[in-house]
């Protein structure tokens, strides 16, 4: 059992707690009465960039003060909200603090997630007033299978690092959604033409704004787009349920083998990829090692 009792926002001031509260991802009318409400009502609002909140506090006429919590502060920031929360506002009343993000779900890739765990460690209630996301919008558009996904968050920025993170992924065979940005997304697209070429992808940006698009292909047909611009969510389908030809078994067995840090951890990743028992990748590794 938790403290946590859900409050309405119909009062002008909001019960002390944390609000994680979701924003739009582009189009500022998808913000929900309640998420209005819910940042008008509390006491301060911590957000990722103050200029970006106040660019949606100004469209709805949100006066609450604003803190800036990011990337960089926010283990130092949390302690000090949650002290708040817990009766270190004026008078040592507990106050109401909202979490926002620029775009989306606060902890989905964008800070958040260290103050969550501050709170429910201080037992102090928290709350969700939820609200658009990236990730699950671009699943919806790819016409991908929902029934299982994996979120992988963004691809590290070096190659290699990039590189081993989608051989690795690639064991995963129902649907993947990464972040990436459009200064990368040509060079994740050649690495997945070479580590997944039978999974298509989708490409999707700008989603709710007025250059949404999505564009859904197989890695090599995607190669030579013009890059995309603006917010992008990379969909990749679930591998397909196909008996592999030897050529293209053997042309997997080189990638795995020319970049695997050992025979096991190899034939494990071959399996995955291959569909090949355990013990016929292993013995494909040793053949090519």
């Amino acid at each position: 059992m938790t403290n946590d009792q859900r409050p309405t926002t119909n009062d002008i001031h909001l019960p002390a707690g944390l609000y994680i509260v979701g924003t739009p991802i582009g189009n500022l009318s998808d913000m929900s009465p309640r998420a209005v409400e819910t940042l008008r009502g509390a006491d301060l609002i911590a957000c990722e960039d103050t200029r970006v909140a106040g660019k949606l506090a100004a469209h709805y006429d949100i006066k609450t003060p604003r803190i800036a919590m990011h990337e960089h502060n926010e283990r130092e920031v949390a302690d000090d909200l949650v002290a708040k929360i817990a009766g270190g506002g004026p008078g040592g009343a507990g106050m109401a603090v909202a979490c926002i993000s620029d775009s989306g779900m606060p902890a989905i890739s964008d800070p958040g997630f260290r103050l969550i765990r501050a709170a429910r460690a201080a037992n102090v209630p928290v709350f969700v007033v939820p609200g658009p996301t990236a990730a699950v919008s671009a699943l919806v558009l790819s016409g991908f299978p929902t029934d299982r996904w994996t979120f992988c968050g963004f691809l590290p920025a070096t190659d290699a690092a990039r590189d081993a993170a989608l051989r690795n992924d690639n064991k995963i065979r129902h649907t993947i959604i990464y972040y990436e940005s459009p200064a990368r997304i040509t060079s994740t697209i050649s690495a997945l033409a070479k580590i997944m070429p039978e999974r298509r992808i989708a490409i999707v940006r700008e989603i709710t704004k007025i250059h949404e698009e999505t564009i859904i292909g197989y890695p090599a047909e995607l190669i030579n787009i013009e890059p995309p611009r603006g917010e992008i969510v990379l969909v990749i389908e679930p591998a397909p349920d196909m008996k592999m030809s030897d050529d293209q078994i053997n042309e997997i067995v080189r990638d795995v083998v020319a970049n695997a840090s050992g025979t096991k951890s190899a034939a494990a990743e071959v399996a995955a990829r291959t569909g090949l028992s355990k013990s016929a990748a292993y013995e494909k590794v040793l053949k090519k090692g």
